[in-house]
């Protein structure tokens, strides 16, 4: 585990802290965005759990969505449960995930991000998340992601036209 990434290193050591049975797996290509990742792995988009960072202008605390890579974030939705949202730089994601952008994991943050599951990812048995760095991703399930986050499920894409 030594030659893995740090941030590939601290999500393995959560993941095996919570007893889930698969690992953090290295692309041999970027998989800085859904579509990469989905090509990477042979799996439609969909399967894909983004995390998407905001920062709460309240407090200044990072506001994970996790939502499945062929939808888009109602930043509007997000924002009726949690309060005005202001974009999250690489530097405030960074400082506050512990992460780059590109390889957000849902958990392992440096800090405890206030995050929301999107509900459309339980239209698939198996999704893939980033895993501390951009060639870095691991297999769960939709409810495997709740159990490891604890986060709650809710309605945060865009509806459809």
């Amino acid at each position: 585990m030594s030659d893995l990434p740090e941030g590939v290193q601290r999500v393995t050591a959560v993941l095996q802290q919570a007893g889930h049975p698969h690992v953090p797996v290295m692309l041999d290509d970027a998989a800085r965005t859904a579509q990469q990742a989905a090509d990477a792995l042979g799996i439609v988009v969909g399967q894909i759990a983004k995390s998407i960072v905001f920062r709460r202008k309240a407090d200044d605390v990072a506001v994970l969505v996790v939502t499945s890579g062929d939808k888009r974030v109602d930043e509007k939705k997000v924002e009726a449960q949690l309060g005005a949202l202001g974009r999250a730089d690489a530097a405030f994601v960074k400082a506050k995930t512990g992460f780059s952008i590109g390889g957000v994991p849902p958990l392992a943050h440096a800090t405890r991000s206030v995050t929301l599951i999107d509900r459309e990812l339980f239209r698939f048995e198996e999704i893939w998340a980033a895993a501390g760095h951009p060639h870095a991703v691991f297999r769960l399930s939709p409810a495997d992601l709740v159990a490891l986050t604890g986060a709650p499920l809710a309605d945060v894409v865009l509806d459809a036209p």
